[in-house]
C-alpha cells in the first residue's frame, strides 16, 4: 500500500527555495523542499501513487513522466492526463482511541434503526473476494453497475483554500480573540493533503474488492469547519442510490474491515466495524503518524451520500463571507468545552451546531448568508450526479453583505438569538429556507426539544437530544454564555482561550 513506508524518517531533498514553500504549505511542515518539475509537483497521479516517496525525499523511487499541458482554472493550474479521462469503470491502480460514538447525524438517513456499537459481523471463512465490476450476492438487491467515464474524484488535487481566501480584520479585544483561536486551532493544508494521501491509497486497494467504487473524503475535513484533531470521514459509494444499511452496507463494512485488519494491517490500526444507525468502520492510519503527532481516527461509511451533497453545501457557505469560518469555529470550541458538543450522550453534534450558526446569519436584519439552495438551485440540486458535486464550490461567488458586525458582535448575537428570540417549542432550524420554519407535524419532528433540518433529506439533524434535561443543560449554557459576553466582551470567561490554544 505504501512503499518504502522504511524511508519515512531520511530526507534526501536538495534546497530550492521556491518549491521549498510549495511543499512546506502543500506536505508536511518539516517537509524540505525537493528539486521536482511543476508537472510532478501538480499532477494528482504522480503525487498520489507516489506519496510516500515524496514525502520523505525518496526521489530516486520516483519514475520519471512526460510534460504534458496544464489546464488552469480558477488561476490555479490543474493537470489532466489523457489517462483521466478514459477511465471506464475503473481507476489507478489522541493517545488511546476514545470509546466508540454514535456517528454523526450529517450521515443519518430516514431508514435507519437505534445505534448500539458491537462486535464486528461475522465473515465466511473463505476471506479471498475477487468479484468482477458487476457484483452479485444474497445480500446485494442489484448488481453493482458503475460508468465512471470522465468522473473525477472530489480529491484529485492538494487542497488549499480558494484564491482570494481572507480573514476579517478584528478591531476589539473579543474579536482579536476568536481570530487567534481560529488561527491556532484550524486544520492545516497538510494536514488535509495527508487525509487525502490516505484516501486514495486505500481507494486503490478497495478497488481490488468492489472495481467501480469510488472512496471520497467528506466532512469537516473538507467542509471548511474542520480543525486540527477532526476525524476524517470517509464515503465508500458503490452506486448512486440508497442501500439498505441494516444489511448490505453491513455486509460491505465487514469485507472492508476484514481487509484492513489482514492485508492492511501495517498500515491501519484497530478497524472496528460499529453497527449504528449508519454503520462504519473506524480505524487509525499508521503512516500518517509518522508526520504528525496528532493521531486521526477515520469513519468509513458505505453509501450515505447525503453527506457528500452536504459537504459542498457547508464548503460554499464557509468560503463565500470571511467571517463565517471564525465564527463557527469559535461556538464548537465553545460547545465542547461545556460539554454540550456530543450527540452519542444526547447533545449537539458538531454538524448540527454548524447549521445553527449559518442559520442564525441568515436571519439577522441584514443577513450575512443567503440560502445557497435558494439562490443556486441547480447547483444544489439533490439529484445531481456525484461526480459534479464538488465542482459547485468554486462556482458560487462571494456573497457581499452589507452588515458591518465584528466577529465579537455576532458571537454575542449567536447568543442572544438562540437564549431570546428562537422559539424552541414551536420552530425549526432550516437552513435551506434562510428562517426559522414552524415544525412539521411528523414522527421526526413531534416531541423533540431541538429540530435542526438537514438541508437535503429533511431529517432532524439534532434528534440526539432526546432528553429535556440535557435540553435544559444546552439552553442555560446558552443564556448564561450570552449574558456573560454582553457585560465582560472577554471570550476567556465562557472558553479558557489559552490553555484552549496550548491543548488544541
Amino acid at each position: 500500500m505504501f512503499q518504502n513506508s522504511s524511508n519515512l524518517s531520511h530526507s534526501h531533498f536538495q534546497q530550492n527555495p521556491r518549491l521549498k514553500s510549495y511543499l512546506c504549505n502543500h506536505l508536511s511542515p518539516n517537509t524540505e523542499s525537493a528539486l521536482l518539475s511543476h508537472q510532478q509537483i501538480i499532477d494528482p497521479q504522480y503525487c498520489l501513487e507516489n506519496s510516500v516517496d515524496l514525502l520523505s525525499g525518496n526521489l530516486e523511487a520516483l519514475p520519471a513522466m512526460e510534460v504534458l499541458p496544464l489546464i488552469y482554472e480558477n488561476s490555479r493550474p490543474v493537470h489532466r492526463s489523457d489517462a483521466f479521462m478514459s477511465f471506464k469503470g475503473r481507476k489507478r491502480s489522541n493517545e488511546e482511541a476514545e470509546p466508540h460514538q454514535a456517528k454523526r447525524q450529517r450521515f443519518e438517513s430516514n431508514n435507519s434503526g437505534t445505534t448500539v456499537a458491537t462486535q464486528t459481523l461475522p465473515l465466511p471463512e473463505k476471506q479471498i473476494y475477487s468479484f468482477s465490476e458487476s457484483i452479485q450476492s444474497p445480500l446485494f438487491s442489484a448488481h453493482y453497475i458503475l460508468d465512471l467515464t470522465e468522473c473525477v474524484p472530489l480529491s484529485e488535487v492538494l487542497f488549499s483554500d480558494p484564491p482570494g481566501t481572507t480573514l476579517p480584520v478584528a478591531t476589539d479585544k473579543l474579536s482579536q480573540q476568536i481570530l487567534e483561536l481560529f488561527q491556532a486551532c484550524q486544520q492545516h493544508t497538510c494536514d488535509l493533503n495527508r487525509k487525502e494521501l490516505c484516501r486514495t491509497e486505500l481507494q486503490k486497494e478497495i478497488r481490488k474488492i468492489f472495481p467501480s467504487s469510488r472512496l471520497f473524503l467528506i466532512g469537516s475535513s473538507l467542509n471548511g469547519f474542520g480543525t486540527r484533531n477532526s476525524d476524517g470521514d470517509l464515503c465508500l459509494v458503490l452506486r448512486e442510490e440508497p442501500i439498505n444499511q441494516k444489511t448490505e452496507a453491513r455486509y460491505i463494512l465487514s469485507i472492508i474491515q476484514n481487509l484492513f485488519s489482514t492485508k492492511l494491517s501495517n498500515y491501519i490500526e484497530r478497524p472496528q466495524l460499529i453497527r449504528a444507525k449508519v454503520p462504519i468502520v473506524k480505524f487509525r492510519d499508521k503512516v500518517r503518524q509518522a508526520f504528525s503527532s496528532i493521531c486521526v481516527e477515520f469513519d468509513l461509511n458505505v453509501n450515505s451520500i447525503v453527506g457528500i451533497r452536504n459537504t459542498f453545501l457547508l464548503r460554499t457557505y464557509a468560503y463565500m463571507e470571511n467571517r463565517v469560518r471564525p465564527l463557527v469555529l469559535a461556538v464548537k470550541k465553545w460547545a465542547s468545552f461545556h460539554d454540550i458538543n456530543d450527540a452519542s450522550r444526547g447533545t449537539l453534534s458538531s454538524y448540527s451546531i454548524v447549521l445553527m450558526v449559518l442559520h442564525y446569519l441568515q436571519t439577522l436584519p441584514e443577513p450575512i448568508l443567503p440560502s445557497l439552495q435558494k439562490i443556486y438551485p441547480k447547483s444544489f440540486d439533490p439529484a445531481m450526479q456525484l461526480h459534479l458535486v464538488p465542482q459547485v464550490p468554486s462556482t458560487i461567488p462571494h456573497y457581499v453583505s452589507k452588515n458591518g458586525s465584528s466577529l465579537g458582535d455576532l458571537l454575542i448575537g449567536f447568543f442572544r438569538y438562540y437564549a431570546t428570540q428562537f422559539d424552541w417549542c414551536h420552530d425549526m432550524i432550516s437552513v435551506r429556507e434562510a428562517r426559522a420554519i414552524p415544525r412539521p407535524d411528523g414522527t421526526e419532528w413531534r416531541n423533540k426539544f431541538i429540530c435542526v433540518e438537514e438541508p437535503f433529506d429533511g431529517t432532524n439533524t439534532a434528534r440526539a437530544v432526546h432528553e429535556k434535561y440535557k435540553f435544559d443543560i444546552i439552553r442555560d449554557e446558552i443564556l448564561k454564555s450570552w449574558q456573560v459576553l454582553e457585560n465582560k466582551k472577554d471570550l476567556n470567561y465562557v472558553l479558557p482561550l489559552r490553555a484552549f490554544i496550548q491543548k488544541r
